[in-house]
C-alpha cells in the first residue's frame, strides 16, 4: 500500500548556501506577514475579503516595486508557497481548528517550501533552484521514488534540515490478535490495559537546572550585542536536545505499542484545559501526549491498525476489567 511520507535529514551548508538561504527565508517571511497585513487591513477597514488570487495578483505588483529588487533575487517558488500557507492557515482558522494567523517572527524556526519545478533530485543529490552546489545532506536512511516536495528550514538552535514528501510502498506488518486501552498520565507517560507502565524519562526536569544558568546569563546580556547572540544560541541548543530526547522516547514507544497491537484505544483528553493548571503544566507538557496520540494515529494508518478514543465523559476510571460495558 502507498503512503506518503516524510524524510528528514540535517544537511550542512557551505557559506554561500547559507547566505542563500537567509535571504530566501527572509523573503519568504516578508511575503508571508505582507499578505496576512493585507488580508487583515483589507477585512477590518474595507470590508472586503481576499483570496489566494488575490494575494498572489498583489504579489506580481509588489515585485515590480524599484524598492523592493531583492525579491526577484530569490526563487518565486517558495514566496508563492508562503501565500499557499497562509490560505490554509485562514481555512483552518474559519473551520475553528485553530486560531487566526500570526506574523513570522526572525528568532523562530524558518522555513522554505520548493515544488518540484524548483530543485533538482538525481537520487543521490539534492540542488535548489538558484543554486550552483547541491547540498551536504546527512543521509542515515534511503527512500524510494521522486519527491513531491521539499522543505527546508533552518531551527533556533541554526541547525538546517530538509524534509521529502514521497509517495512510496510501505511493507505492512503482520496482523496480531492483542488489543490494548492506554491511559495516560505523568508519573508513567502511559499504562496499557494489560499492565505495561512506560515510566517517564523526564527529560525536561533533567536538564533544568542547566537551562536556568543558561537563561540567566541570557537575561544579563545587553540586547543586540553578540554575547546575547551566543548565549541565546546556547539556550535555544539545550532546548533541542530535551526535544530530540522526548520526541526519541515517544517514537520509540509508539512504534513499540503499535508493532504489538492490532487495536489500540485511547482516552480523550483535553490537554489545553489541563495546561491551565500551573501546578501540573510543566510536568503535563514535558510528557508530549499530543505528540504520542499524533503518533499513534499515522502509525495505526500507515500499518492498517485500529484505533479508537473512548468518550471524555466514559467512567472508565471507576470500572474494573471484568464490568460489562
Amino acid at each position: 500500500m502507498k503512503q506518503l511520507r516524510g524524510f528528514k535529514y540535517r544537511f550542512y551548508p557551505t557559506d554561500g548556501q547559507r547566505l542563500e538561504l537567509a535571504q530566501t527565508f527572509g523573503c519568504a517571511r516578508f511575503v508571508y506577514n505582507w499578505a496576512l497585513a493585507l488580508r487583515t487591513n483589507s477585512y477590518y477597514q474595507d470590508n472586503i475579503s481576499l483570496s489566494y488570487t488575490d494575494t498572489s495578483n498583489a504579489l506580481t505588483k509588489l515585485k515590480k516595486d524599484p524598492e523592493k529588487p531583492w525579491l526577484k533575487q530569490v526563487s518565486s517558488v517558495p514566496l508563492q508557497q508562503g501565500l499557499r500557507n497562509l490560505n490554509t492557515a485562514f481555512y483552518n482558522f474559519f473551520k475553528g481548528r485553530t486560531k487566526y494567523p500570526k506574523f513570522k517572527k526572525k528568532s523562530n524556526r524558518q522555513s522554505a517550501h520548493y515544488a518540484p519545478n524548483a530543485f533538482k533530485w538525481d537520487g543521490k543529490k539534492l540542488t535548489l533552484a538558484k543554486m550552483d552546489q547541491p547540498l551536504k545532506v546527512r543521509f542515515h536512511r534511503h527512500f524510494a521514488g521522486e519527491p513531491k516536495s521539499v522543505v527546508v528550514s533552518r531551527d533556533p538552535s541554526n541547525r538546517y534540515f530538509v524534509s521529502f514528501l514521497v509517495e512510496e510502498e510501505l511493507t505492512q506488518w503482520d496482523k496480531v490478535d492483542s488489543e490494548i486501552g492506554i491511559d495516560l498520565g505523568i508519573k508513567d507517560v502511559l499504562v496499557t490495559s494489560n499492565g505495561f507502565a512506560s515510566g517517564n524519562p523526564k527529560h525536561y526536569q533533567k536538564y533544568q537546572a542547566r537551562l536556568k544558568t543558561l537563561q540567566r546569563r541570557l537575561a544579563k546580556k545587553k540586547k543586540g550585542s553578540s554575547n546575547r547572540y551566543k548565549a541565546r544560541l546556547k539556550v535555544a541548543k539545550l532546548h533541542a536536545k530535551i526535544a530530540d530526547c522526548r520526541k526519541d522516547f515517544l517514537h520509540k514507544l509508539s512504534t513499540k505499542l503499535v508493532s504489538e497491537n492490532q487495536a489500540i484505544y485511547t482516552e480523550t483528553l483535553a490537554v489545553k484545559n489541563m495546561m491551565a493548571n500551573h501546578k501540573l503544566a510543566k510536568a503535563i507538557a514535558n510528557c508530549g501526549w499530543g505528540e504520542l496520540l499524533r503518533q499513534f494515529q499515522y502509525k495505526c494508518k500507515w500499518h492498517d491498525r485500529k484505533i479508537g478514543a473512548i468518550d471524555r465523559w466514559f467512567p472508565s476510571s471507576k470500572r474494573c476489567n471484568s464490568c460489562a460495558l
